[in-house]
């Protein structure tokens, strides 16, 4: 299963849609971009819960963020404050503002798009894949409490969803430099 599949089965299907519409590209862009961008965005999911404190901050943001919301309505993919918070899980996941440049970077190149678009539409994906991923782990409540005994639960094969791409490269030289 990729992110478009997840966020599909999770009921994401319409914010991606919306997604499109506050970045400006049509939704077969937005579906490249999603393609483009997911192995990245759960490389560094992976990465940050690979230790038992990456992982229980990652369940309890599950728990406590109510990202599900952005599946649920659409409507908040054009918000002010969805922006602001995928920039803060964007900041977890990449752990700098240079990483997300560089990734967004290396999608403009793999898919065609705008860097600057990229820029505008990776905080909103971020928000649509932590909601999905909420949505698959009952809220974080699948998941178990240490990463060595595959505390992912349901989510660990997900987190390898994408395969290797370009993006990945980019983020760990991007990792090494921050």
């Amino acid at each position: 299963m990729n992110l478009m599949d997840l966020l599909k089965s999770t009921g994401g299907g319409d914010s991606v849609g919306r997604l499109a519409d506050a970045v400006g590209i049509g939704s077969g862009d937005a579906a490249k971009l999603v393609d483009a961008l997911a192995p990245a965005l759960m490389g560094g999911l992976k990465k940050n819960t690979a230790d038992d404190d990456g992982l229980a901050g990652f369940r309890r943001a599950l728990e406590t963020g109510g990202h599900d919301r952005y599946l649920d309505d659409p409507a908040l993919m054009g918000s002010e404050d969805t922006r602001a918070d995928g920039d803060r899980i964007l900041g977890h996941i990449f752990g700098s503002k240079d990483v997300s440049r560089n990734v967004a970077a290396a999608a403009s190149g793999e898919t065609g798009i705008d860097a600057g678009l990229i820029k505008k539409a990776l905080p909103l994906l971020a928000t649509l894949a932590m909601g999905a991923l909420n949505k698959k782990s009952a809220a974080g409540r699948d998941i178990g409490s240490s990463a060595q005994s595959g505390g992912l639960g349901p989510l660990g094969g997900l987190l390898d969803m994408g395969g290797k791409s370009g993006l990945d490269d980019i983020l760990g030289m991007a990792r090494k430099l921050f």
